[in-house]
């Protein structure tokens, strides 16, 4: 499901982008790769934005919650759901600094106005093989300020130089292999005589 939530926002945004005139510059690419591709007349990072996974991390809070389901007289248990939170990086790699700049301060226009994503209300291509399979979902996405330390380190862990950016933390995505650990059968009645308190 990371994939495609990448391929989601990156679609939103563009869409959002070509909505009030500007071209539709976001790239889901690893921003990271920007120098060794500098010479590539194909690069997808040249004049654009790119849209980068930089950390994954797991919702410690919700790791432990129980999951199982009651089908037909069964109960059917699996493996708790991975709840996790992605960390996406929007760099603007533009030729003019100005168009970086407006096209960062756009992409934060967009998640202003739109942080919770769900199948109801999002448009995105379901034509897609890649695509085919996204079920329902449901994810935020909200601003997340690193301090200066926090995004010199991300820099220089990148290895390029840095760039006007945004950083937006997406919750939650849950990741589940449909894998059945354990069956059950239910309890339907107790069997016995039940007394009263003060008959015992």
């Amino acid at each position: 499901m990371i994939f495609e939530v990448i391929q989601i926002i990156a679609e939103q945004v563009n869409n959002y982008l070509e909505e009030i005139g500007l071209e539709k510059t976001v790239v889901p690419e690893n921003i990271a790769f920007l120098e060794s591709q500098s010479n590539d007349i194909d690069d997808p990072l040249k004049d654009g934005v790119a849209l980068t996974l930089i950390n994954i991390h797991e919702e410690a809070a919700l790791k432990n919650f129980p999951n199982h389901t009651v089908e037909n007289t069964k109960t059917i248990y699996r493996n708790s759901i991975i709840n996790l939170n992605l960390y996406l990086l929007f760099s603007a790699n533009r030729d003019k600094y100005i168009n970086s700049l407006n096209d960062i301060s756009k992409i934060i226009e967009f998640f202003q106005g739109k942080k919770l994503f769900t199948q109801a209300n999002t448009i995105y291509n379901r034509n897609s093989s890649a695509m085919s399979n996204v079920d329902n979902f449901r994810f935020t996405v909200e601003l997340y300020t690193p301090t200066f330390e926090e995004l010199n380190y991300i820099w220089g862990t990148l290895g390029g130089k840095q760039l006007p950016s945004a950083l937006y933390k997406v919750s939650l995505i849950q990741i589940e292999r449909n894998i059945v650990q354990a069956e059950g059968q239910l309890i339907g009645e107790f069997s016995g005589i039940t007394k009263k308190k003060d008959q015992q």
